[in-house]
């Protein structure tokens, strides 16, 4: 079987399409912190302009975000960008990430965003979850392929 079809068929591969580049990541943590103005992304990563439209662009295309015109007072129309349920759902990706950070490239003074439930302030984790509703240890978590996606 050809790479390129490997990659079709493989569900990390077709994420990666979208989701490969350092600057999603940071663009996506910013809309989960609530950022959806193109200025407010711009000064909040300090990411080129091009690479910004870019990007936002990509995210739209790909159902992760949504524009909706706006207007300050005086001004033109402008779009925002608003996560989709497609987007929200990367929450629990950023969250992998930012654990894996936390335990593996840990900032010296310690972490700078924390996960925590709404109602009860309590700390959460990111893990495996069988069927039944327990968390698995990553120990116990085997990647098996199908049929569909032969060796």
């Amino acid at each position: 079987m050809a790479a390129t079809e490997k990659d079709r068929m493989c569900s990390i591969a077709r994420s990666l399409e979208v989701l490969g580049e350092r600057w999603t990541f940071l663009i996506l943590r910013e809309a989960l912190s609530g950022t959806t103005r193109f200025a407010d992304f711009r000064s909040e990563l300090g990411v080129a302009p091009d690479v910004l439209s870019n990007r936002l662009a990509s995210l739209v295309d790909a159902g992760v975000l949504e524009k909706q015109p706006y207007r300050e007072p005086g001004a033109r129309v402008r779009d925002s960008y608003h996560l989709t349920p497609a987007g929200r759902d990367l929450q629990l990706l950023l969250g992998a990430l930012q654990q894996w950070g936390d335990e593996h490239r840990p900032y010296e003074l310690g972490p700078t965003v924390v996960r925590r439930t709404v109602d009860g302030d309590r700390p959460v984790h990111v893990g495996f979850i069988d069927d039944t509703g327990r968390e698995v240890p990553l120990e116990n978590v085997a990647f098996v392929r199908t049929a569909l996606y032969p060796a």
